[in-house]
């Protein structure tokens, strides 16, 4: 499993936005990681103390998304991580870092 991370946002505590992921094609392939095969599951976890609020998950067969709200406002920079299953039995996880700011 791959530990990077993919982005840094930021975000004021009073939005609530969505976010997430194209584990398909992009730019820099025609297949994508998932390479043909497709999404089965998705799960959504965020860093302890983030004050952040998890909700609306969904996915499709190859993007993930999830809602964010509130946040405590800080410098700390709050990981989101999304691992997914596919069809095919593949499991991998890529995160987005949150910085809470007043905007």
């Amino acid at each position: 499993m791959s530990e990077c991370v993919d982005f840094t946002i930021t975000k004021d505590p009073q939005a609530d936005l969505d976010y997430g992921f194209n584990w398909g094609p992009n730019s820099n392939s025609a297949t994508g990681w998932l390479d043909g095969d497709t999404i089965s599951a998705s799960t959504w976890a965020v860093q302890s103390g983030s004050g952040l609020s998890m909700h609306d998950e969904s996915n499709d067969t190859t993007t993930t998304t999830v809602w964010l709200s509130g946040g405590v406002v800080s410098d700390v920079a709050w990981r989101v991580t999304n691992t997914i299953t596919t069809t095919g039995g593949r499991i991998d996880e890529r995160s987005f870092l949150v910085t809470v700011q007043e905007r």
